[in-house]
Formats: C-alpha cells, sequence, structure tokens
C-alpha cells in the first residue's frame, strides 16, 4: 500500500497520522458542524416540537415516539454500515446519502405542512404524514454522525484530535446561530435580538416556495437548503484517504456486517474501560437527547414564554456555546478527555438542578447560558476519549456502538418524558409535572458519572502520573 508522507502504517495494520490533512480538507469537515447543527437547532429544538404540539394538536406521547422510531432505525442499521464502512475504509458516501435524505425529509415536512390550518390544528392523517417526515429527516441525520466522526481520525494526528474535534463544535454552534438568523425571517418576520423586518423584505424572502404566511411551518423548506449548502464543502472537499481499492473489496453479505457488529460488542472486552464509556454514553445521551427535543416546549409551557421569544432564547444561549466548545477542545488537549468529560458531566448535573429551581424567565435565562457554555462539551470530549480507548483503524465500528448507544437512549429518554408529562400533567399541573421530569433525567446524569468515573484515563497527559 503506497502511502502519503504524513501516513505511517503501523505493524498492527494501524494507520498512523504524522502530520495534519490540508487545512482546507480540515474545514470543510469542521464545516459539516456548521451545516448538521443548523438542522438540529431548527428542527429538532425549536420549531418541530412546538409546532406539532402547540399549533397542530399533537401530543409529547406522539412526539416521543416519533423521535424514539428514527432512533431506533439508526440504532439498527448505523452499527451494521459502520462494519461495511470499516471494511472498506470509506466513510464520505455514507455521509453524503444520509445528509441528502435528511434535507429531502426536511424539505417535504414543509411541504406537508401548507396543508395545516393556521389556528385549526391538523387531521390525524395529515400527523401521521409531518411525523413519518420527521422521522426520516431525523434518522438521516444522526444516521450521517458516526461516519462523520470516523473521518477525524485522517485528518489529525491523536495530540490534536481534541482541538479539531473542538473546533468542530464550535463551529456547530455558530452555525446553530446562523440557521436561527437566517430561518426566523420566514417564521416571525423579524431577527431574533434585532428586531423587525420592514414587509418588502419579508415579502421578497417568502417568495421561496412554501414559507408564504409565515409561522413555524415556514422553517422546514429554508432549514434543509441550508443544512444541504454547508454541507457541500464536504461534499467537494473530504475525501477517505485510504480507501481498499474496487478491485480488492471482497463482496458483503448482511450477514457478515451483523457478525462484525456482534464481535465489536464482544470485542469491547479486550479494551479495559470500553464497555463502561459506551453504557456510560447511553445515559448520559438520554439526558441530553431529552433535553434538545423539549427544552423549547419547557420554556413555553414552564415559564411562560410568548410565541417566537423561545427562538430569541436559544438564540442567545447558543453563543456560550461557541466558545465553550471551543475552549473545552483545549481543556481536552491539556487535561485530557476523560477528566474534561467528567467535569462537564457534574456540570449538567448542577444545571439541570437549576433549571427545575428557576422561577422566573430572568433565572431561567440566566441558567439557558450557562447551559449553552457546557453543552457542546460532551461531544468536544466524546470523540477524543474514545479514540484513546480503541485502535484509530477500528473507530467506525467503536463510533458506531456510540451511536447504538446513543440512539437507545434516544428511545428511552423522550419516552420517559412523555410518560411523566402526559401522565402527570392532569393531576400536577402542566409546568410542575415537566420539572419532575427533568428531575428524573438527573438522576440519569448521576448513573453516568457514576460510569464514566470508573472508565481509565489513557490519555497521553494522564500517563505521566499512572506510571504509564
Amino acid at each position: 500500500m503506497s502511502l502519503p508522507p504524513r501516513l505511517e502504517l503501523e505493524e498492527t495494520g494501524d494507520i498512523r497520522v504524522l502530520a495534519p490533512a490540508p487545512r482546507r480538507e480540515q474545514l470543510a469537515w469542521a464545516l459539516y458542524d456548521f451545516a448538521n447543527t443548523i438542522f438540529s437547532m431548527n428542527v429538532v429544538t425549536l420549531y418541530f416540537a412546538v409546532w406539532f404540539i402547540q399549533d397542530l394538536g399533537g401530543t409529547a406521547s406522539d412526539y416521543a415516539l416519533a423521535t424514539s422510531l428514527s432512533a431506533a432505525l439508526v440504532a439498527l442499521s448505523v452499527p451494521i454500515l459502520g462494519a461495511i464502512s470499516d471494511a472498506h475504509r470509506v466513510r464520505k458516501p455514507w455521509v453524503v446519502a444520509f445528509t441528502l435524505g435528511s434535507c429531502a425529509a426536511t424539505a417535504l415536512i414543509g411541504i406537508l405542512g401548507r396543508e395545516a390550518i393556521p389556528g385549526a390544528g391538523a387531521g390525524p392523517g395529515l400527523r401521521i404524514l409531518l411525523l413519518g417526515a420527521f422521522v426520516v429527516a431525523n434518522s438521516c441525520f444522526q444516521g450521517a454522525l458516526p461516519f462523520y466522526n470516523a473521518m477525524l481520525p485522517e485528518l489529525a494526528p491523536p495530540a490534536a484530535h481534541g482541538r479539531l474535534s473542538g473546533y468542530g463544535t464550535a463551529i456547530g454552534y455558530v452555525g446553530a446561530i446562523a440557521g436561527v438568523l437566517l430561518v426566523a425571517p420566514f417564521v416571525t418576520g423579524g431577527i431574533p435580538l434585532l428586531g423587525d423586518l420592514s414587509p418588502e423584505v419579508v415579502g421578497f424572502l417568502r417568495q421561496l416556495p412554501f414559507t408564504a404566511g409565515g409561522g413555524r411551518r415556514a422553517a422546514f423548506v429554508p432549514t434543509a437548503l441550508l443544512f444541504l449548502t454547508f454541507a457541500l464543502p464536504l461534499f467537494l472537499l473530504g475525501r477517505d484517504h485510504l480507501p481498499v481499492p474496487k478491485s480488492a473489496r471482497r463482496p458483503l453479505s448482511l450477514r457478515e456486517p451483523l457478525k462484525e457488529v456482534i464481535a465489536a460488542l464482544r470485542d469491547t472486552r479486550h479494551y479495559p474501560g470500553l464497555r463502561r464509556f459506551v453504557l456510560a454514553t447511553y445515559f448520559y445521551q438520554d439526558v441530553l437527547g431529552t433535553i434538545v427535543a423539549f427544552m423549547a416546549v419547557y420554556a413555553v409551557v414552564v415559564m411562560g414564554f410568548e410565541a417566537g421569544a423561545e427562538v430569541t432564547f436559544f438564540v442567545a444561549l447558543t453563543v456560550p456555546a461557541v466558545a465553550g466548545s471551543a475552549l473545552t477542545g483545549h481543556l481536552v488537549d491539556r487535561f485530557g478527555p476523560h477528566r474534561t468529560l467528567l467535569a462537564v458531566l457534574v456540570l449538567w448535573g448542577l444545571l439541570l438542578i437549576a433549571m427545575v429551581l428557576a422561577q422566573s424567565p430572568g433565572q431561567f435565562w440566566i441558567v439557558g447560558a450557562l447551559i449553552g457554555l457546557v453543552f457542546g462539551g460532551v461531544w468536544a470530549a466524546e470523540r477524543p476519549l474514545l479514540l484513546t480507548l480503541v485502535p484509530a483503524a477500528e473507530a467506525g465500528r467503536f463510533f458506531g456502538l456510540l451511536v447504538l448507544s446513543a440512539r437507545a437512549a434516544a428511545i428511552g429518554g423522550p419516552l420517559l418524558w412523555a410518560l411523566i408529562v402526559d401522565r402527570l400533567g392532569a393531576p400536577l399541573g402542566r409546568p410542575q409535572a415537566h420539572r419532575l421530569a427533568v428531575l428524573a433525567l438527573l438522576g440519569l446524569v448521576v448513573v453516568a458519572i457514576i460510569l464514566l468515573a470508573g472508565v481509565p484515563d489513557r490519555s497521553p497527559r494522564a500517563r505521566p502520573r499512572s506510571g504509564a
């Protein structure tokens, strides 16, 4: 095998990265975080859940079932696809295919949404179609991530993984802000923190198909276009550095990838701490996914945010997320991903307590800003931590296991939230039921911290102290 000068083949078959990839390629990789966070913020966090529950007459249970179904689809498919990806050492085509699927389904939500009558909700048939489109959009969005993450080891030496991961996460939050600011005029006719636009400008913007009339339903077609636009640099400049030549690839049946997934689960015992880490990710991803899915609803129901105010709130709390993600990346390289991730989870637990105790929108704004500061820290530290536990050549299948864990968590978390909110909303009142749901998530954070504390710290920064 002929390797570029910056790569070295080890005796184990692993590829060692000696120097970073070209800057434009690293930037294209990081910019994909910008693109996909536009989807995450506008569809998953801001608009779909509130639109579906508050405007269309759906329930938290309906939405929770949709998020759980999309998580189940990813949990069942991506580890198998990850095994195929590892066998061929090909990541980019999977990212492209899943991204295109997510963009198409997101646009379909906006197209179907034109049938919803403003102020009159939507019939059961239309709500089912909308949930189906959301399932496809969210499944494809999540499905692209493990292949995107598995591109990281070929872009930089191990000592720079934390920094590049942190920059990617930080750029992602810039994308979240940009996505909200660019889409808000279609929804409200104004820009958060800046005010209303002139009727002429709003009328011009809403010539985009399926955005006429504004409202939350107008968010989806612009979001799909922005997601696709900012993913194009990765499509054009990103590449797989060491793909297995097509002539050398052997056909893979469905049975073989299944065996690979089972083997990956079995092989976790060969890498001390890996199984415990994967289990810890289940619990903290349970919390993060549920907060992302329902925090906008929480702001409206519990804190009394008026329509549109939640958009401004999420723009404001995303600003500290940019700095927090970049800072976390530097902390990972200085103190190691294990200690950094553990500290981030402790802060998460404290902030969930503060979220429950907040009694006014002003207090909630403060808590939200602090949540934004630490939110991206999980992903900035998680990717490098996994890479300290497994060989880089096997990163694809073990990132697939993280997705399996996270998607399994995404099945349980929303259902737990919906069970508490829908079942206890009447006897306790909707605000108190939502606070109780947050306390249930706090218990999951505590379990994750206990599990993560037992994972060995194998980062270079920890080795001198451990004598390794």
